[in-house]
């Protein structure tokens, strides 16, 4: 009798199979220290992203406001935006950590993505740590994420500040009084001669290049 064997489902991920603590696939793996804030929960949120490189030190800070979100959303912000950088930049071993015990328990497939918002998220951030050699994600304790936090808050307290900036007003200029001559009086007499259709004073004027004047027209009497 033949046996027919039944199709193995598809292999998931390496990233999700393969041992975190391997020390030969770590080798030479960047770190990414991330973190998400958000005030209201929803509410203006923000990430932040530390790169550092396989000897600890800091190559790299990302932060930035996102809007209004929930603390979830930015924290998958953070991972994505961690995983953009390792891709712009060619680093094809990437660890991350991350204070979010949702956010890492999702991405190892221990959790399910029930929420819409996430979804897409977390498929994008799927689709980017596969295409690494290797990934690797873990939860550590808030206290030793202090760092990536500050940095959130540091986003999320300049746009907020921003935001409640009051507008500076365009500035008004006033019209700058013109001076009179001190050295000519506030009136003066002349007589001038009409010809050709204007007016031709007898004697010469003292006036500026431009300088504007009032004149009153009479007629002289000869006696």
């Amino acid at each position: 009798m033949k046996r027919h064997h039944k199709p193995q489902p598809p292999r998931s991920p390496r990233l999700f199979t393969e041992p975190e603590g391997s020390a030969e696939h770590a080798q030479g793996a960047y770190t990414a220290q991330i973190d998400g804030a958000s005030r209201g929960n929803p509410g203006p949120a923000s990430y932040a992203v530390l790169i550092r490189r396989p000897n600890g030190e800091v190559l790299d800070q990302l932060k930035k406001e996102i809007g209004r979100g929930t603390n979830n959303v930015a924290e998958y912000y953070a991972l994505i935006a961690a995983l953009d950088y390792a891709q712009t930049h060619r680093i094809s071993k990437l660890r991350v950590r991350s204070d979010s015990e949702l956010l890492v328990r999702q991405m190892k497939g221990h959790y399910r993505v029930k929420s819409f918002a996430l979804r897409q998220l977390h498929e994008r951030a799927r689709r980017l740590a596969a295409s690494l050699a290797y990934f690797a994600i873990e939860h550590v304790p808030r206290e030793q994420n202090r760092e990536a936090d500050r940095l959130a808050h540091e986003a999320l307290d300049r746009a907020v500040a921003a935001r409640a900036a009051p507008v500076a007003e365009p500035e008004t200029r006033k019209p700058i009084p013109k001076l009179r001559d001190e050295t000519l009086p506030a009136e003066k007499r002349i007589q001038a001669r009409w010809r050709h259709g204007a007016l031709h004073p007898a004697e010469p004027l003292d006036l500026a290049e431009g300088e504007e004047v009032e004149i009153t027209v009479h007629k002289s009497r000869h006696d």
